[in-house]
């Protein structure tokens, strides 16, 4: 009897410790940011850019150009258009990967250029690929490609159990580039028409930023596979290709996730007359909501459009309506995106600044991933992004402040509860 009762205090004592380890393991870092940012010059001003340069090592380089591709039909063939033409290296990076038609049509792509000789590396993120057909993997690595995922879990990896990589990039020879919020998945198909088909945004890119992007996966590459990438195989010399001036922000953790945070606050603190926020998850800390708060008190207009009732991650939702109530009382403008899911995350300034990448508006992003954003500057190519939001916000529906406070209560006690996982979320 006295044994029984020691195995089960051990065994409690065990399942406590684990229990704690997850528990630590899974809150984030320290914040490092902990003030919002002041208002010390407009977006227009030549200071501004010289500022955000400093959140990703001073590299904005000029003579790109981007072309932006609006949901599945556009997206998907054009990524394998690059794929089909490449001659000596594909380095694709994603979150999701799943099985469907679409993964499977990626899957013979780069199985047909790998056993053309061309080096095909694919990483995905462990936690993102877990819906995955092991028939995809074998298409790809029977023909040479290199598969691997990214922190997988172990006993001895619970230190990162959280701490994943969201980063979507494809780089094709080293001289071109793609980016923006899609995953490999049947749900990105088609031309967001109905629930089925998601409404998102990528980007097509050439020019001399490209090689920000290719150091972006190789950092994530060497810490999966000891490997480095180095030379003219994957850094050509890159020509000019268009006007742009861009620059490649990435956050990796559990460090260096102040520059993606830092970059966001700075573009919303520089903003004198309009920001326009299209987030699939949108859920800002207290920092982040004092900022947007700060440009309302200014008199920058702000419009934000999120997901509706057919979001994939019904909570993220809910802990993100929880805080909508001083925004809207601010005279902020919330719009819920009505066909299908909305996915997409750009953030745009003052008809003159586009971010866009992986990077979604909340804790998730910009505390424990690993992202990625292209930030351009210009009013040209930014006229094209507002475009683009013009026209989603045709197909949104505006949440007023009555309606919100008109919730039934079992909402807003869940709406609440879920706040409290904001952190995670």
């Amino acid at each position: 009897m006295r044994v029984g009762k020691i195995l089960l205090l051990m065994a409690a004592a065990a399942f406590g410790a684990v229990a704690t380890l997850l528990v630590v393991n899974l809150m984030p870092e320290t914040r490092i940011v902990r003030k919002t940012v002041p208002h010390a010059f407009a977006a227009t001003d030549e200071q501004f850019q010289r500022t955000m340069a400093g959140y990703s090592n001073g590299a904005i380089a000029g003579g790109n150009a981007i072309q932006t591709l609006v949901n599945g039909d556009e997206i998907f063939p054009s990524m394998l258009a690059a794929i089909a033409e490449a001659r000596t290296s594909i380095n694709l990076e994603t979150y999701i990967y799943w099985s469907g038609d679409i993964g499977y049509e990626f899957a013979r792509a780069l199985a047909a250029k790998a056993h053309d000789g061309v080096k095909v590396r694919v990483l995905i993120d462990w936690v993102g690929s877990l819906p995955f057909d092991e028939e995809l993997i074998q298409i790809m690595t029977d023909a040479g490609v290199e598969f691997v995922r990214f922190r997988p879990v172990h006993w001895y990896t619970l230190d990162r159990v959280n701490n994943r990589t969201h980063r979507k990039l494809m780089i094709v020879d080293g001289r071109v580039a793609f980016t923006g919020g899609v995953g490999i998945a049947d749900k990105w198909q088609g031309d967001a028409r109905n629930p089925d088909e998601w409404r998102d945004t990528h980007y097509h890119v050439t020019g001399p930023v490209v090689a920000a992007f290719q150091a972006g996966f190789a950092e994530n590459w060497l810490e999966a596979t000891g490997e480095t990438l180095a030379g003219d195989g994957f850094y050509p010399p890159l020509e000019p290709t268009g006007d742009l001036d861009a620059q490649f922000v990435l956050s990796s953790q559990p460090n260096g996730s102040q520059d993606m945070e830092l970059m966001f606050l700075t573009a919303i603190a520089s903003a004198t007359q309009r920001i326009r926020i299209g987030m699939a998850y949108f859920v800002p800390d207290e920092t982040a909501l004092a900022q947007i708060l700060d440009a309302r008190r200014r008199g920058v207009t702000v419009e934000v459009i999120v997901p509706n009732h057919l979001t994939d991650v019904p909570l993220v939702r809910k802990a993100s309506r929880h805080f909508w109530g001083e925004l809207l009382e601010a005279g902020v403008r919330i719009h819920e995106f009505q066909p299908t899911m909305y996915h997409p995350k750009v953030l745009i300034v003052d008809d003159v600044w586009t971010s866009f990448g992986s990077t979604n508006f909340d804790e998730r992003s910009l505390r424990l991933n690993d992202e990625a954003s292209l930030n351009v500057y210009g009013a040209d190519f930014t006229a094209t992004q507002i475009d683009v939001f013009e026209e989603d916000l045709r197909r949104s529906r505006e949440i007023t402040l009555q309606e919100w406070q008109a919730r039934p209560l079992r909402e807003k006690v869940t709406d609440w509860l879920a706040s409290w996982l904001r952190s995670q979320l």
